[in-house]
């Protein structure tokens, strides 16, 4: 009796903060999400115009910049009826084995999937539709830093993300069960499950999307297991989509991968979320 008395006062809680939760605000703006006990503050905006948006989540790069990141992405909300929701990893709680690298390892050892960071990103698109008061759809973007997440997300974490773009990281998941992750898929699920985890990456709505000037070396991931990947991130870039397409081809598996390259852009989030091929990218 008093179990499920409880169980019926906790139900009963959980309604009512769902019931006061109130939609995101018109312009831009800064809340605290608490995504299961675990607390991000996010910047968001909500373009004019726009009844029913899909919802876009952006993820900042090196610098930790969420509140700019949310800013570049605002001409994607404006374009595409978007809202965007931009969360910050502080590098206290998220240094780079749990931010870029996903918490999928720390050093050598592989981390309790239950704790992986990209968890938090299927809980932070509830959070929204909880205070949306529906089930909108959602898409991922990162940049750089930002982009390693992503990539470890759509590697590791099922989501229901309509698009997940990854532009211009340091390094990636290469499809692939001969490489450790976090850099590839080793040693992380056992042989029965494996193979099948490896055609799910490759199902997933991945676009790697590039700057074609992305040639310089400034905050780039140079240790031995990123140059492994290739000498530049638009190189790295080429050889992911490549091994990926040619595996999926070997397999017969389905490949729901897009490869978009914007000519005459470095390393810049502002240009290449600005750009017309950013669109492309974010199409289901």
């Amino acid at each position: 009796m008093g179990r499920a008395f409880g169980i019926l006062v906790a139900a009963i809680a959980m309604l009512a903060v769902e019931a006061t939760a109130e939609p995101i605000a018109p312009g831009r703006g800064r809340q605290t999400a608490n995504l299961g006990g675990t607390k991000l503050v996010v910047f968001t905006y909500r373009p004019d115009g726009c009844p029913d948006p899909s919802l876009l989540l952006v993820f900042h790069g090196l610098n930790r910049n969420a509140e700019d990141y949310r800013n570049y992405a605002r001409s994607l909300g404006d374009r595409n009826c978007m809202l965007v929701v931009a969360p910050l990893f502080d590098k206290e709680r998220f240094p780079t084995w749990r931010y870029q690298r996903g918490g999928i390892a720390e050093g050598r050892t592989i981390q309790d999937s239950r704790e992986w960071t990209g968890n938090l990103v299927v809980k932070l698109a509830d959070w929204v539709r909880k205070s949306e008061r529906r089930k909108l759809d959602y898409s991922l973007i990162g940049h750089s830093a930002g982009a390693q997440f992503l990539s470890r997300v759509a590697a590791f974490t099922p989501t229901d993300a309509q698009r997940i773009v990854v532009a211009n990281p340091s390094t990636y998941v290469f499809p692939t069960l001969q490489v450790d992750a976090p850099f590839g898929m080793g040693r992380v699920y056992d042989a029965k499950t494996a193979s099948s985890q490896l055609r799910r990456y490759l199902e997933q709505p991945v676009t790697i999307f590039l700057g074609e000037d992305d040639t310089g070396d400034e905050n780039r991931n140079d240790s031995p297991a990123a140059m492994a990947q290739g000498g530049t991130r638009i190189e790295r870039g080429m050889n992911v989509y490549r091994d990926a397409k040619a595996l999926a081809e070997k397999r017969s598996w389905t490949f729901n991968w897009r490869l978009v390259v914007l000519p005459g852009t470095g390393h810049s989030a502002r240009k290449m979320f600005a750009s017309p091929q950013a669109l492309e990218a974010l199409k289901p």
